[in-house]
């Protein structure tokens, strides 16, 4: 059992990449990692039984769902309720239970899990910002105005955010010792391209989740985005790069 506005504000976070998750249940709590049907973004999600009021796993299971079916569900939940997860025995139905001053019950039909295992990206970070979310909101918002497509370049001294279109430019000058620029290391500095809508989409759905990320990247490789959760919990998205580069 978990606060059912923070399992809505979860579950709309993985629903970015995918349409079908495949939960991981054990003794520790559950994980997915997956991902999106084209092969270019990746979701890794860990949410760990201390954040359940509740947690009951006797067994490893895998569970598998229709995202898009459990936030159908999710819209329905109210400020002051808890959410519980119960499977079936026989594993072919979940059952969401919303309680609050009264309890309502809603079951879906599970789906056939995956067998497919994705691997952690084995990817040598050189660079890395931890800032606030509301900044990179903000940012990708103003990039979309003119661009599809957004340049981060990290150095020891700033993070520089750029996006170049037809009907203009805009450049985002973070300087290091900025309030809402936490921390700033770079081994080397590091640049590389990345679509704004598969972005501006894992951030404006995070947002409710965390106030604090931390982003990643070495030249021209993938990015990782690292939304900081309580109690261990992990919720982290890659994303490869594009080919081009503007100048």
């Amino acid at each position: 059992m978990t606060d059912a506005r923070q399992w809505k504000n979860l579950i709309t976070a993985i629903s970015t990449l995918i349409d079908e998750a495949s939960f991981n249940f054990d003794e520790n709590g559950l994980k997915l990692r997956a991902m999106d049907p084209s092969h270019v973004a990746m979701v890794d999600f860990e949410w760990p039984k201390v954040m359940f009021q509740e947690y009951v796993c006797d067994e490893p299971t895998k569970l598998c769902v229709n995202i898009g079916e459990m936030l159908k569900l999710l819209r329905r939940v109210g400020g002051d309720e808890s959410v519980e997860l119960a499977l079936d025995p026989k594993g072919a139905r979940l059952n969401m239970i919303l309680k609050s001053r009264y309890t309502r019950t809603f079951g879906m039909a599970t789906l056939e899990p995956s067998t497919e295992e994705v691997p952690t990206p084995k990817v040598a970070f050189k660079a890395s910002a931890r800032l606030t979310t509301e900044l990179l909101k903000n940012a990708l918002d103003d990039a979309q105005a003119v661009s599809d497509h957004i340049i981060f370049d990290i150095s020891a001294e700033k993070l520089l955010i750029r996006a170049t279109g037809d009907v203009g430019n805009v450049v985002i000058d973070v300087e290091k010792g900025t309030e809402e620029l936490l921390s700033l290391e770079a081994k080397e500095s590091s640049r590389a391209t990345f679509s704004l809508s598969y972005l501006s989409q894992m951030v404006k759905a995070s947002a409710n989740l965390s106030d604090i990320l931390s982003l990643e990247l070495s030249t021209d490789m993938p990015i990782r985005l690292n939304f900081e959760l309580p109690q261990s919990g992990r919720l982290q998205y890659y994303l490869a790069p594009r080919i081009e580069s503007l100048s």
